[in-house]
């Protein structure tokens, strides 16, 4: 059997007949809608590219702009950011999320330094020995700065893909995956594979939409399984999703009699966070109440004995793959001194400091509702009798 043909739903004539018309409509089409965005000035930096690409992963365009701009006046060149502290790549990171990206991109950045002398080289063997340089990396920045013969295959690429070839199988699939980014790499058009790459990225994000797509503007429709079959809609296939883990969790501000507040820093080697600030605590248990899941979280995670005070905000934050609800609460220390048992280090800091510090996007918030308390945080008012 042809797994191929049974993966991609194309015979050698539909095949044929979409790479022509990549040729002919596609990218004429891109020349003249294709959007103005500051990574795609000519001609391509290789390392513009590189911090582009690695920001739009799971973000949106409008997001990355502003970024992008901000990162590349603070860091202009790997060197730039191979010599930054990673705390202040962190803040130029911060509400961006998906922070392991960042912490990545300085590892590569110190590796382009002491190994390809401060410029990204222009092999995909040597982007791929990187940090941080999966497939789809190696092959954006290969095929955008350097013209090498890589097809992109991300989400706007799956799904325009899979509704031109009306494929019926579960493209988040490995073995499915890997037969469309084959696929992808036949349609590249000798000496264009960055104009072929962009065109297909760009058709997904204008055009080929998740939802409501605009088959009539596309320049594909003619070639477009999925749209003969008026299903548009129905590709790509997905497997269905699991329900999504809810954590309800507790956070302590903690106060001290000179109105500053106690922050905390994850351990470098603490997950998706690691690095930044934040308000300590944790994951609440059965049959505690909020208080007393902040009270456990800060005895064992800095060895401090708290009173748990009044309910400042509550915030509600979806990642990648859970969502919560922070509790935060006001707490002054009746016991101990501040220890880093789970934790990388402690700060005392006032309010109007935070800005010097990373925190997540959660904690974040938190800041926001303390600079909205009224007459300002203040330990003698949230509380008066100690």
């Amino acid at each position: 059997m042809d797994t191929r043909k049974q993966t991609t739903g194309a015979d050698g004539t539909h095949a044929e007949a979409v790479r022509r018309a990549v040729g002919r409509r596609l990218l004429p089409w891109f020349e003249a809608n294709r959007r103005v965005l500051p990574w795609r000035k000519e001609p391509r930096e290789a390392y513009a590219v590189w911090v582009s690409e690695i920001m739009l992963q799971q973000t949106r365009v409008d997001t990355v702009v502003p970024y992008f701009a901000r990162f590349m006046d603070r860091f202009p060149s790997p060197a730039a950011l191979a010599a930054a502290p990673l705390q202040d790549v962190l803040k130029v990171w911060e509400g961006l999320g998906y922070y392991a990206r960042a912490r990545q991109m300085k590892a590569a950045a110190e590796r382009i330094v002491a190994e390809h002398g401060g410029r990204l080289p222009g092999s995909a063997e040597a982007l791929a020995a990187l940090p941080g340089f999966g497939a789809y990396t190696v092959a954006a920045v290969g095929s955008f700065a350097f013209g090498l013969p890589l097809a992109v295959l991300d989400g706007n690429v799956m799904r325009v893909l899979s509704r031109i070839f009306a494929c019926p199988d579960d493209v988040s699939a490995p073995a499915v995956r890997e037969r469309f980014r084959e696929r992808a790499g036949e349609l590249l058009l000798r000496g264009r594979p960055a104009a072929c790459n962009e065109a297909w990225m760009e058709l997904g994000a204008l055009v080929c939409l998740p939802r409501s797509p605009r088959c009539g503007e596309c320049p594909m429709q003619d070639v477009c399984r999925a749209r003969r079959e008026g299903r548009a809609e129905a590709y790509p296939v997905k497997r269905r999703k699991m329900n999504i883990p809810h954590k309800i969790v507790g956070a302590a501000v903690i106060l001290n009699r000179r109105n500053q507040i106690m922050i905390a820093q994850r351990r470098p080697e603490g997950g998706m966070l690691a690095g930044l600030w934040e308000f300590p605590g944790g994951k609440i248990q059965e049959g505690e109440t909020m208080p007393q899941c902040i009270a456990r979280e800060l005895k064992e995670e800095m060895g401090l004995t708290l009173e748990v005070g009044p309910e400042l905000t509550v915030v509600h934050h979806a990642y990648s793959h859970f969502t919560i609800a922070l509790h935060a609460h006001f707490a002054r220390i009746v016991a101990g001194r501040p220890r880093h048992l789970e934790c990388a280090g402690h700060a005392w800091v006032k309010l109007e400091e935070m800005e010097g510090y990373p925190f997540s996007k959660a904690d974040l918030m938190i800041i926001e509702a303390l600079r909205a308390v009224k007459g300002g945080v203040r330990f003698g008012a949230v509380f008066p009798g100690a």
